[in-house]
């Protein structure tokens, strides 16, 4: 699990911990190969560098950190060769679009329902049927929590849409070829107590896991 500052990691460690995994933590400050890891989760964070997506950074563009971006994009291409399970949240959804050559919307004009801090405040989307997303939580409307200013621009190469919000603004991503490539724009770590889809989600990760698991032995 990859992370820049430690209060931030808590919370997608314990939602981890609670789906039966333990996770190994990764950071720019103790960074650590692919090798002997079963998946990858890319946790939430500040914005991906424009320069990775061919573009100049937009006035609202804020706490870029090459460091990170520069380490993730690494074990995410080498977690997609190994077609090992990988889950991305918020920006790490936007940066596995970016590993796939996909661009981003530097900045949502007038999005409020994408930047919420109360987990009370929530707004629907629309999962797509017959996505592994869905086979997860569900083909139907859904409530989540995003808080996010950017979003995904041009898709990235093999990744399908597998939901949006109401204003079209993609809320999900996945690769239908891999053994689990699932990517969420959502943060589902703060609401595992309340949200049984959201708890779903680290679970169908874990289950993913323990198929590497098995199949090592």
């Amino acid at each position: 699990m990859t992370f820049r500052f430690p209060k931030k990691a808590e919370a997608y460690a314990e939602a981890v911990r609670r789906a039966g995994v333990e996770p190994v933590l990764i950071s720019p400050d103790a960074p650590l190969p692919i090798t002997g890891l079963d998946g990858l989760l890319i946790s939430g964070g500040s914005d991906i560098d424009p320069a990775r997506y061919g573009e100049e950074p937009h006035a609202t563009t804020d706490s870029v950190d090459r460091e990170r971006d520069a380490m993730e994009a690494a074990l995410i291409e080498q977690a997609l060769a190994a077609d090992l399970p990988l889950l991305a949240i918020c920006r790490g959804l936007q940066l596995l679009n970016v590993v796939r050559g996909g661009t981003l919307v530097q900045h949502l004009e007038n999005t409020a329902m994408h930047r919420v801090k109360d987990l009370a405040e929530v707004h629907r989307i629309e999962v797509v049927p017959g996505t592994r997303l869905a086979s997860i939580i569900g083909p139907a409307s859904q409530v989540v929590n995003s808080r996010h200013h950017q979003a995904v621009g041009r898709l990235g190469q093999g990744l399908r849409v597998s939901a949006t919000a109401p204003d079209g603004v993609v809320e999900a991503l996945e690769d239908p070829l891999k053994r689990f490539v699932v990517a969420v724009q959502w943060h589902p770590e703060e609401r595992i107590g309340i949200g049984a889809h959201d708890r779903a989600l680290f679970e169908a990760f874990a289950a993913a896991l323990h198929s590497v698991l098995r199949n090592h032995r």
